[in-house]
């Protein structure tokens, strides 16, 4: 009887993994699917951009038009875990926001930056491995990657002034860039990810060991313009964290915070983004 109990139990957690394999499968295609329509919708193309030592991709307009200014949209963690226990092995986000917001960006010009080993196709992953969608999400390695995209970038559009708009970790990876770079007008998070120590002891989760911290950044920020958007009705990221990171900054230089009533980490940014971006001029 215990043996076949056992079996029965071994068979029903095999037919879950198998079934979890498959829906994880499935599951990528349609994450990598749903970015590309969204930007083909828009007269968008997806841009592989080799940025050492981390692959990343990129979604610009299908017309690059020069510009003075460009705006980088930089998108959030994805899907770094499947469980508490179990990392993903693609951190391609279920639902890009950071290119919805990209995508209705007005005035000027932009392009949307995905995370390092997001959207990847087979043969493009390179050094990908999860520490850098999971504990060193941040990490030197992830920050220097993407500071080439963005110089990549940079390039292709002829620009010689940059605003960072980061959602969710993306926002960090935004600060981290803004507090390396000279040539940053403006750096603006939406939901934004500015102190991830408070952030994992908020949720109870490990701490991001090998991860910079924007928060202890804010002596190379100054100086630089901000605005941090963060939902009255976040629990993923609440107020808390942007205020503990404005919070070093001398009452002179601290950075605009703006919580905005009814949203929380997913809605309403999307629907609402032209009417909030207008406000965002230093």
């Amino acid at each position: 009887m215990l043996l076949a109990v056992s079996l029965r139990s071994s068979g029903a957690m095999l037919l879950s993994v198998l079934l979890l394999a498959a829906c994880i499968g499935q599951g990528r295609d349609d994450r990598h699917a749903r970015a590309a329509t969204l930007a083909a919708a828009r007269n968008w193309q997806r841009l592989h951009l080799a940025a050492s030592p981390l692959p990343m991709i990129a979604y610009v307009p299908t017309a690059i038009t020069a510009a003075e200014t460009l705006t980088v949209y930089i998108e959030g963690d994805g899907l770094a875990w499947l469980s508490r226990s179990h990392p993903s092995d693609d951190p391609t986000p279920r639902r890009p926001l950071a290119l919805e917001l990209a995508l209705q960006h007005v005035p000027g010009v932009a392009a949307y930056l995905g995370r390092p080993c997001q959207y990847l196709d087979a043969g493009e992953t390179g050094n990908c491995a999860p520490a850098y969608w999971t504990s060193r999400r941040f990490s030197p390695e992830v920050v220097e990657s993407s500071n080439r995209a963005i110089s990549t970038l940079k390039e292709s559009f002829g620009a010689t002034k940059l605003v960072l708009v980061g959602y969710s970790g993306g926002g960090a990876i935004a600060a981290l860039l803004a507090a390396r770079r000279q040539d940053i007008v403006q750096l603006v998070t939406v939901a934004g990810n500015l102190d991830h120590h408070l952030w994992t002891r908020h949720h109870g989760v490990l701490p991001l060991d090998g991860s910079l911290n924007p928060a202890l950044e804010w002596r190379r920020l100054q100086g630089v313009p901000q605005l941090h958007f963060v939902g009255a009705d976040d629990r993923n990221m609440p107020a808390r964290i942007a205020t503990a990171y404005a919070s070093a900054f001398p009452a002179s230089e601290r950075p605009r915070i703006r919580i905005v009533p009814g949203f929380n980490h997913v809605c309403c940014w999307v629907e609402r983004w032209p009417e909030l971006y207008e406000g965002t001029a230093p």
